[in-house]
């Protein structure tokens, strides 16, 4: 594997965007993608090449903000405690989270190839023509594969609907 400081250059931009795309928070973001990379150094011996370092990380960073969403939850005050507007949020917000969640879970339990291009658009924020290079693929290939994993899994999250 490449040395670490050249896997933080090439990857840090993408696990950041990913961040962005559930949290919403610059600030947060950019401690949660240090958090991503402190424990990928830590679990560096896990990584077993069966995927790219890039869905790696980003799985890694998925799992470090579960866990500080899971803080935070345990950290703020009981509903009873909050005002009236605020309960409103709070729901919407648990709505939305819980929504974020199904899509992540159908995401990974999508197959290859179309769960890292679903990754890599959502969460990184690649372009096509990105995905399609980092994949030694063509841009077409990556809006196709892209178009159809995400039919699957609207599919499959409207089935869990009903």
């Amino acid at each position: 594997m490449a040395d670490l400081d050249s896997i933080y250059r090439q990857n840090a931009d993408t696990v950041f965007r990913f961040l962005m795309s559930m949290t919403g928070s610059a600030d947060l973001s950019e401690e949660l993608t240090q958090e991503t990379f402190y424990q990928a150094v830590k679990s560096i011996d896990k990584f077993d090449g069966s995927s790219k370092v890039s869905t790696w990380l980003c799985g890694i960073a998925k799992n470090v903000f579960l866990a500080d969403l899971r803080k935070r939850q345990k950290e703020s005050p009981g509903l009873d405690d909050l005002p009236e507007k605020t309960v409103a949020s709070a729901e919407e917000t648990y709505i939305k989270e819980r929504d974020i969640k199904s899509i992540l879970s159908a995401i990974d339990d999508h197959p290859e190839p179309g769960r890292e291009v679903l990754r890599l658009r959502l969460m990184g924020g690649l372009s096509f023509k990105q995905i399609g290079d980092a994949m030694g693929k063509t841009e077409t290939w990556a809006r196709v594969t892209f178009y159809r994993a995400k039919q699957m899994i609207v599919k499959e999250l409207n089935e869990n609907d009903k």
